[in-house]
C-alpha cells in the first residue's frame, strides 16, 4: 500500500516544477521556492520567479509567454519545445524525467484560466505512471493514485475524491462512507471529511485525491 504523508515545515521537495498559473502565496510553497535546489519553470512562470530573485535550473516550454528579455538573458537554461500536442506542464514533467528525476512536486498550476487549471489537474493521472507526483496549491494538495493508498490526515481535514474513470472505490475513515462505489461525476466524491490521522482508499481505477492544508 502506498503511503502519502502530510507535508510541513522542514520538508523539501526533490524537484519543484513551477507552472504558469497564479504565483503561490502559501508560506510553505514560498519556502520551498527559496530552498529547493532544483526548480523547473514552465515558460512564462520563469518571469515571475526571476522577479523574486530566484533563478531556476531550467525553463521549459514553447516560449510563447516568456518575455523577450528572459529568453535572451537566460538562453543557457532555456529548453524550447514546440510540440503542440502537449502543454508546458507536460513538457516540464518530461524534461525532469529525462534528467532522471521522478519525485516531482508541482506548484503554481491553478488559478488564472479555469480551463488550464482543469487540464493541469487531470493530467496528474497521466504522469503517475512514470513519476511519484503531487500538485500543491495555496489551499491543499492533489495526489493521483491507482492502487491501494493510505493518506496521513487529521480529524476534520476536508477531503475530495475525483474518479477519472468508472472504476469502483472504497474509502475508510472518512465521514461519508464510500463502499464499492463508482463515481460517475466529479462532484460526487467532493466535500468529505477525515475522521482521524489517516484514511485509506482502495480503488479499481484512477483517482485524484485532494486534501486541504
Amino acid at each position: 500500500m502506498n503511503y502519502y504523508p502530510l507535508r510541513a515545515t522542514g520538508y523539501l521537495p526533490e524537484t519543484l516544477i513551477l507552472a504558469n498559473g497564479s504565483f503561490p502565496k502559501h508560506p510553505l510553497l514560498l519556502d520551498w521556492l527559496k530552498r529547493c535546489d532544483y526548480i523547473v519553470c514552465c515558460d512564462g512562470a520563469a518571469d515571475d520567479l526571476l522577479q523574486r530573485g530566484i533563478k531556476p535550473v531550467a525553463i521549459v516550454g514553447d516560449c510563447d509567454s516568456l518575455s523577450a528579455s528572459s529568453r535572451s538573458e537566460f538562453a543557457a537554461i532555456l529548453h524550447p519545445d514546440s510540440d503542440q500536442e502537449t502543454n508546458d506542464l507536460t513538457k516540464s514533467v518530461r524534461f525532469c524525467l529525462a534528467q532522471g528525476r521522478s519525485n516531482l512536486t508541482i506548484i503554481g498550476a491553478t488559478g488564472k484560466r479555469e480551463d488550464h487549471t482543469l487540464g493541469n489537474i487531470s493530467l496528474l493521472t497521466d504522469y503517475m505512471a512514470d513519476a511519484q507526483i503531487e500538485m500543491f496549491t495555496d489551499y491543499g494538495v492533489f495526489t493521483p493514485i491507482s492502487t491501494d493508498s493510505s493518506f496521513q490526515s487529521f480529524a476534520g481535514q476536508q477531503v475530495s475524491l475525483f474518479a477519472m474513470d468508472a472504476g469502483e472505490l472504497t474509502v475508510s475513515n472518512l465521514k461519508y462512507p464510500v463502499v464499492r462505489k463508482s463515481l460517475h461525476s466529479w462532484w460526487q466524491g467532493t466535500l468529505n471529511e477525515s475522521l482521524g490521522n489517516e484514511f485509506r482508499i482502495h480503488p479499481t481505477g484512477s483517482v485524484i485525491v485532494f486534501r486541504v492544508h
